[in-house]
């Protein structure tokens, strides 16, 4: 996986977290640095923890399914991105919640990161060099849920679907072109 697609990959994880960020930045109205600071640091420092766990469970049953490592990929990238499209184009009305104590982050971080699980468990398979690569996600991830807060306090809602549906479409495409490249057709 090169720089470029593993930009995307970050990118498109850290929707989810810019989406509740938003969501916050909204709810908190006046925000502070340190507000940016806490969701920044929460979702980026789970979302550079779960793809490491994942990468050692994958690595686990890597050799069990070895010849299908391209299909493994595909899927967990179809059902991670369909998800998060499918959440974006879901018209129900969420709560604003503007708390940022440490159990309500906690369950936000580890709800969001749920996905880069999975993913890390797609690298297991892909021999990602897994270190640079978390903390290429965890940076990622900490620059838009701080970019997000702020954006929720200026912008309000409007930007939250967009985000939804660009990283689900993104993570669906780098599964495809994986499962491209695993069947030799790229």
């Amino acid at each position: 996986m090169g720089l470029g697609e593993l930009f995307i990959l970050a990118l498109g994880l850290s929707m989810d977290a810019f989406a509740v960020s938003v969501c916050k930045g909204l709810g908190l109205g006046k925000i502070r640095g340190k507000h940016m600071a806490i969701a920044g640091a929460w979702f980026g420092g789970f979302q550079a923890l779960m793809p490491l766990i994942g990468f050692y469970l994958g690595r686990f049953f890597a050799r069990v399914v070895t010849a299908y490592d391209h299909w493994v990929a595909f899927v967990l990238l179809l059902v991670i991105g369909g998800k998060m499209i499918w959440e974006a184009l879901d018209q129900q009305e969420e709560d604003v919640d503007a708390a940022m104590d440490w159990k309500t982050m906690l369950l936000l971080a580890v709800a969001t990161s749920i996905d880069a699980l999975a993913v890390g468990v797609t690298f297991a398979f892909l021999e990602v060099n897994i270190l640079p690569a978390v903390v290429f996600i965890g940076c990622t991830t900490f620059l838009c849920s701080a970019v997000g807060v702020k954006v929720g306090s200026v912008f309000g809602a409007k930007y939250k679907q967009k985000a939804e549906l660009a990283g689900g479409a993104a993570l669906v495409l780098i599964g495809l072109k994986i499962l491209l490249d695993g069947l030799g057709i790229l």
